[in-house]
């Protein structure tokens, strides 16, 4: 199969969008709480708006089917500009939560339509190593966002100017500095509709396996205590990832007093890059051992570094919690494998329930911002204790059909 390079290229500067856009909120939240006055608990109610747009997982994927791949990516990247437009121009709590879902509803349906795309257009043979190369570009624009919300805070209104910044200063009101990023975002997506809508897309031809079917064999599927078990998985998984990313900069800005526009952004993003690098790791344990051990000692290494960055020093937390990101980095793949090949078939349905599952990353959050108002951000963020036990059991009881593939060590 021929490879179709700059369809590729574009797929991953789409990854890159997606993660940069949504992993943007744990930085900014106490930006929000203070712009906004909100309370904890309300805030929560910011990554919840995001997060649950995710349960149109399925709808996307079945509008791919009848509309392509074309269409859904620049409804997508309208529905991102939308969102960010109206966040930009109108920053109130009630716009942000119709903005981020609307924003959230984009990235569900881009996650749904780029996977097959990018098996078409960079050849089956490569698809694997074109899996991990999107991870990469996912990670580094994790890494990025919160390191250019930390530049935009400190320059717009101030002396230090640049073009880009005497542009933004002109639309972004005083002490929403914050704003900026909607703008950026705003104007990024509109380049990407005009991008998508110039480019010759390849005939997708779906597998059996990546196909969404409704009726008897989602029946079938939600019957299974198999599947149920594994959609646990990912929503313990996302909600794990998002209620650490969402209050890192909360929690030290409350109990260290650090700055959330430096310190406190920077340390989300350390977050992210390490956990790009432990998802390169995890690349060779996983040649190594068995994927299933290989998830029960990364979630012990998340579960000690969570709670020395709880209950630790500043100078511990600053540390502890970021490198609860390099022990989280397996679990999604890890979690997600093992629960495609513990069912024979309708994968692709599985698939559509599986990413239902990021869902969590709506809740969990959500229940820390409540819990934390009744018994602070510390203990609320104990929650996370349950979802990664959680995670552990999977390396106990999960039995898939076929284990993953290991470099035999002779003598």
């Amino acid at each position: 199969m021929k490879r179709n390079v700059l369809i590729v290229g574009l797929i991953m500067l789409i990854f890159f969008f997606i993660s940069f856009l949504t992993n943007i909120l744990g930085p900014i939240i106490p930006d929000l709480v203070k712009s906004f006055q909100l309370s904890i608990g309300l805030a929560g109610f910011l990554p919840f708006a995001f997060f649950v747009a995710y349960s149109t997982s399925i709808p996307s994927g079945l509008l791919v089917e009848k509309f392509r791949e074309k269409p859904v990516l620049i409804g997508a990247f309208l529905l991102a500009f939308a969102g960010s437009l109206c966040f930009a121009l109108f920053p109130t709590f009630t716009v942000a939560l119709i903005s981020l879902f609307s924003i959230g509803v984009g990235m569900a349906m881009l996650q749904v339509a780029i996977n097959p795309l990018l098996r078409v257009a960079g050849g089956e043979e490569h698809f694997a190593f074109n899996s991990v190369l999107a991870q990469l570009f996912s990670g580094a624009a994790s890494f990025l966002s919160p390191l250019l919300y930390s530049y935009f805070t400190q320059t717009i209104h101030t002396s230090t100017s640049s073009p880009l910044v005497d542009l933004l200063n002109a639309v972004v009101p005083i002490h929403f500095e914050w704003v900026s990023l909607y703008w950026v975002f705003a104007a990024t997506t509109l380049a990407m509709i005009i991008i998508v809508g110039f480019i010759r897309f390849p005939v997708v031809t779906l597998k059996d396996d990546e196909r969404i079917e409704l009726g008897g064999a989602l029946t079938d599927l939600l019957r299974n205590r198999t599947v149920l078990l594994f959609f646990a998985g990912i929503f313990a998984y996302v909600g794990t990832e998002q209620g650490i990313a969402n209050w890192i900069s909360t929690f030290l800005q409350l109990y260290h007093g650090i700055d959330p526009t430096t310190t406190g952004a920077t340390v989300v993003s350390y977050f992210w890059g390490l956990m790009t690098i432990g998802c390169v790791l995890g690349l060779v344990l996983l040649k190594l051992a068995d994927s299933r051990r290989v998830l029960m000692v990364f979630t012990l290494g998340a579960i000690l570094c969570l709670l020395m960055g709880l209950f630790g020093s500043k100078d511990v937390a600053l540390y502890a919690l970021p490198g609860t990101g390099f022990f989280a980095s397996v679990m999604w793949s890890i979690i997600f494998s093992l629960g495609l090949n513990s069912v024979a078939h309708h994968h692709g349905t599985f698939s559509g329930i599986l990413c239902t599952g990021i869902v969590g990353g709506a809740l969990v959050p959500l229940i820390i911002g409540g819990l934390a108002e009744l018994v602070g951000l510390r203990f609320a963020m104990l929650v996370m204790l349950i979802t990664l036990g959680y995670i552990f059991s999977i390396g106990l009881w999960a039995k898939p059909l076929v284990n993953n593939a290991t470099i035999k060590l002779t003598n």
